[in-house]
């Protein structure tokens, strides 16, 4: 038995999203642009997609513009405003210290081309203090982009007064939703935001599909050259199956979100609480609330997050260390060195992430292994410490 605690990562496909996908691929392969019946079959399908995506967010179809997922999203948003705006001399962007690293990698790419950036920081909870965007912001900002909730410690930002200072100061403002879309309700309306960013392997849609809502009338450079797909802001020829299947996955979203609100929180809470109380020193990283209903991140002291996640995944348990596109790399968390954690709490933290399929019974049998697993990995790293000891001693 195998347990999937990396929802944050990636998602299990929906399994009537798989079936819609497959059929899709064997029976409707027409291209959208085409005016033959073929083409206009596939159109149709493109359109109740971008109908059903739209209804997620309480946006317009017409204002729905899909992208290959939430990376295409996230660079279509920032470089899309910054050089439609930059004939007004509006070339400054601010974002958050702990944005996901597509907008923080584009940000530097925009920094070479002569736009000035500005980073939020956080506070220990990993909230933005709209104080300090107030201080930040001036007549030459463009574009303010801060992450609705956060991919490693699930925490969400005051999106609305972020806007509207924004706003005061004759700025668009982007949020980055791929966190938070189908988890929590994300209206666009009630957030008050220009443009936003989801992605449809994060709600148990296909991965390699997403889409970027871009509040009608505003002014938006494509990246993305070539045919007049999108209404001129994406060329290239839709991927219908994939379109198709997070239209099924968005539909299943809204059914989820209006009938039982948020059922993840209490799995998460059982299991949050059960290793607080079972494993001494461990603290969760990230305000507690508001936070998205999923999420837990930990830190775990005395062990390396690196072997934790191994010894997990040895058990059959999948967790992660941080973001996935981050995976692989030596660096310690952005996220949590923004929020002032000391190095060793970064180096330990492990964060859990639930969603479909997840039970109780998989929490329980997750509580049941950690003490040991975390015991035998601290007495491993108090005997190599003694071990060092002992060799510098001999050495002197």
């Amino acid at each position: 038995m195998r347990i999937y605690f990396d929802h944050n990562a990636t998602t299990p496909l929906d399994p009537r999203v798989a079936d819609a996908v497959a059929a899709a691929l064997h029976d409707d392969f027409g291209n959208p642009s085409s005016v033959h019946h073929f083409g206009q079959r596939a159109k149709q399908l493109v359109d109740d997609a971008r109908a059903a995506v739209a209804t997620l967010i309480g946006a317009e179809p017409s204002e729905v513009i899909f992208t290959s997922g939430g990376t295409e999203a996230d660079n279509l948003a920032l470089r899309g405003v910054s050089d439609a705006l930059a004939g007004q001399g509006r070339r400054h962007l601010i974002a958050s210290a702990i944005e996901h690293e597509a907008v923080l990698n584009t940000l530097k790419a925009l920094q070479l081309h002569g736009s000035r950036v500005t980073l939020l920081p956080v506070d220990a909870r990993g909230i933005v203090s709209p104080d300090d965007l107030r201080a930040a912001i001036d007549d030459e900002t463009c574009l303010v982009s801060v992450m609705h909730a956060n991919n490693e410690i699930g925490t969400i930002q005051p999106i609305a007064k972020l806007a509207a200072i924004t706003h005061d100061r004759g700025a668009l403002f982007h949020t980055d939703a791929v966190q938070s879309v189908a988890k929590v309700p994300t209206e666009i309306t009630t957030l008050g935001v220009d443009l936003l960013s989801l992605s449809a392997h994060k709600f148990n849609g296909p991965k390699g599909v997403g889409a970027l809502w871009l509040r009608r009338g505003l002014r938006l450079s494509p990246t993305q050259t070539g045919g007049r797909h999108e209404r001129s802001r994406r060329a290239g020829t839709e991927n219908v199956p994939a379109l198709v299947g997070m239209g099924v996955a968005a539909r299943a979203a809204i059914d989820k979100l209006a009938s039982t609100g948020t059922p993840l929180a209490p799995l998460r809470d059982r299991l949050e609480h059960g290793i607080l109380g079972a494993v001494s020193g461990t603290t969760v990283n990230g305000a507690r609330e508001p936070r998205v209903p999923n999420t837990s991140n930990i830190s775990f002291e005395g062990v390396e997050a690196e072997s934790l996640l191994i010894a997990l995944d040895l058990e059959g348990i999948a967790v992660s260390t941080g973001s996935a596109c981050s995976s692989g790399t030596l660096e310690p968390s952005h996220v949590l060195r923004a929020m002032g954690l000391p190095p060793h709490r970064v180096q330990s933290s492990i964060r859990f992430s639930l969603g479909l399929g997840n039970t109780e019974q998989e929490v329980d049998r997750t509580l049941a292994a950690l003490p040991g697993i975390v015991g035998r990995l601290r007495d491993l790293t108090r005997a190599s410490a003694r071990s060092r000891t002992a060799a510098s001693g001999a050495g002197r």
